[in-house]
């Protein structure tokens, strides 16, 4: 056997050169492959974030030309309304007929009209039809750069109802939140009213907005079953009950003789915007869940806060207006106390799962011991710990003073 040559190392060497540059290379493609797929991940976030943004953005100033513009001037906010819910309509109809021509590239669940179905979800649309309706006529007797502080207190009606309704008690963190939005919706009317623009209707409007918010996130989970938990079923039914319930509405409220009246009627450029309206409110839902699956609940909520402060100050530029400190400071207030609560609720929702994951395992240990399976006992022990949940001490074993023991209680 040939013997290489005594101090000749140069074949190992170069050797041991190419495998470490080949373990180099290997690591830097999988810092490459990992870049890449955040930063694919980051794009696609802000991509969507960037899209519920403009979305709602723009929808709100459109509303607002359509309902109160100098343009148009229609008196119709019903029939506004009304148009809007047909386009979701229209649009759900279209989706599924897409869904059956090109099923790999659109999904959208069958939509058939169940007389049952449709009077199960009922009671949600008559929440429904009147959350849009006075969240549009709040949107015309106020401006843009007032219309977030005017629908403030859905949070401050979210925990009045969860006490009674729900019998629910709110911790003292979350109170405190909203007592801080009620004192910024509180200063914002002061100074709207100082500023000699206050609409004391547009403000009961508002108010009557917050109130329809709350009361449909209720409804809705409670209806939900009834279309087997499909979002876009609720979606079709709930927009059709709308646009039956809104008719005897336009008739009622006189809206019918307006339109009659209206020198627009026939303008391709109204039936334009309107439908535009329509795409935007039917659009804003679908963007709305994919914020929230592309991020988080938490996360959709504060850019919902942060798109508000942008919406404002576009609003606040776009009319010239000039707004005094204590203007600001109570948008400040009510958007802080906004995001602050999602904060404190969330942490809250968080501390409440660990517990029941705590509670759900030590009662599996409890049951293994008294079945007298000892190896399950230690596993589930060890995913326990593994979980960072400390199963809590027997009465006996317990150490600490009552102090501390109070402590751990609250």
């Amino acid at each position: 056997m040939r013997r290489m040559p005594r101090g000749d190392s140069s074949g190992a060497f170069k050797y041991s050169r190419v495998a470490q540059s080949g373990y180099n290379y290997g690591l830097r493609t999988m810092e490459n492959v990992q870049q890449e797929s955040m930063l694919r991940k980051s794009l696609k976030i802000a991509l969507v974030v960037s899209a519920y943004w403009v979305v709602s953005i723009t929808m709100v100033f459109l509303n607002k030309y359509l309902l109160s513009g100098e343009e148009l001037k229609l008196e119709a906010p019903l029939f506004i309304t009304f148009y809007q819910c047909l386009v979701s309509v229209l649009l759900c109809l279209l989706l599924r007929l897409l869904s059956r021509l090109v099923p790999g590239v659109i999904s959208f669940p069958p939509v058939h009209l169940d007389k049952k179905i449709s009077r199960e979800v009922l009671p949600l649309s008559v929440v429904f039809v009147g959350m849009i309706t006075f969240n549009n006529l709040c949107l015309k007797y106020v401006g843009v750069a007032f219309y977030t502080v005017g629908r403030s207190l859905t949070t401050v009606f979210n925990v009045v109802l969860t006490y009674f309704v729900l019998k629910q008690t709110t911790s003292l963190k979350a109170i405190i939140c909203c007592l801080v939005i009620i004192s910024g919706f509180v200063l914002g009317v002061d100074q709207e009213g100082a500023a000699g623009t206050l609409s004391v209707i547009g403000v009961v409007f508002g108010v009557g907005a917050s109130l329809f918010v709350c009361l449909n996130s209720i409804m809705t989970k409670k209806v939900l079953p009834c279309v087997d938990s499909n979002v876009w079923r609720l979606t079709y039914y709930n927009n059709i009950n709308a646009v039956i319930l809104f008719i005897p509405l336009i008739l009622i409220f006189g809206e019918a003789s307006v339109l009659a009246n209206f020198p627009h009627l026939t303008s391709s450029k109204f039936w334009s915007l309107m439908t535009l309206s329509g795409v935007f409110g039917f659009a804003i839902g679908y963007i709305t869940g994919l914020q929230i699956k592309v991020t988080s609940p938490l996360t959709h909520n504060i850019s919902g806060t942060a798109k508000a402060c942008a919406q404002t100050v576009i609003a606040v530029v776009h009319s010239h207006d000039v707004k005094t400190v204590l203007w600001w400071l109570s948008n400040a207030l009510v958007m802080g106390g906004s995001a602050a609560y999602t904060k404190v609720r969330h942490s809250e929702m968080q501390k409440q799962h660990q517990e029941s994951k705590r509670a759900l395992a030590e009662m599996k240990i409890e049951d293994d011991r008294k079945n007298g399976d000892l190896n399950k006992v230690d596993d589930k022990t060890a995913t326990i710990a593994t979980l960072g949940l400390q199963p809590q001490d027997s009465p006996k074993e317990k150490k600490g003073s009552p102090e501390e023991d109070q402590h751990d209680q609250q």
